[in-house]
């Protein structure tokens, strides 16, 4: 009996340990807004690693990225803590290119300053094409406004 509690023992706290070591799963991204919403609420939390695979893996989206996460860990805590905080917000409707590319104005409450991504549709997955954050006009939003 004793033999038995001697190697249950040690089998029983492996079994617990691993149970509270599981991490969350990353959300999937079932439109365009999902893969924008996914994206960017990694990046505010300052989980590029979850971002990156919300985002289209190319060499200029991943140097895009290795950017902003030199940024993000160089910003004081209490701006990282702002963007943790936040909430994103879409104040522009989606511009629908095609059925697989989408172009979405968004904005996080810290900052409130709009910038825009460009979704495509990539083997039944949404991604977000982070580079064109950098290579759009800057005035994406008054092109789209009619006089």
């Amino acid at each position: 009996m004793k033999q038995i509690c001697l190697f249950a023992l040690p089998l029983l706290l492996v079994l617990f340990a691993s149970c509270g070591n599981e991490e969350k799963a990353p959300a999937t991204s079932d439109s365009h807004v999902d893969a924008v919403r996914n994206f960017v609420r990694a990046a505010l939390d300052g989980k590029f690693n979850e971002a990156r695979m919300y985002m289209i893996q190319d060499s200029m989206n991943n140097n895009w990225m290795d950017v902003a996460e030199r940024s993000y860990k160089n910003m004081p805590q209490e701006t990282r803590d702002g963007y943790r905080a936040s909430s994103i917000r879409f104040p522009s409707p989606m511009i629908t290119v095609n059925d697989s590319t989408s172009i979405v104005i968004y904005a996080n409450s810290y900052m409130n300053n709009p910038d825009t991504l460009k979704v495509l549709r990539i083997g039944g997955k949404w991604l977000v094409d982070f580079k064109y954050l950098y290579q759009h006009d800057a005035d994406t939003i008054s092109n789209n406004k009619k006089p």
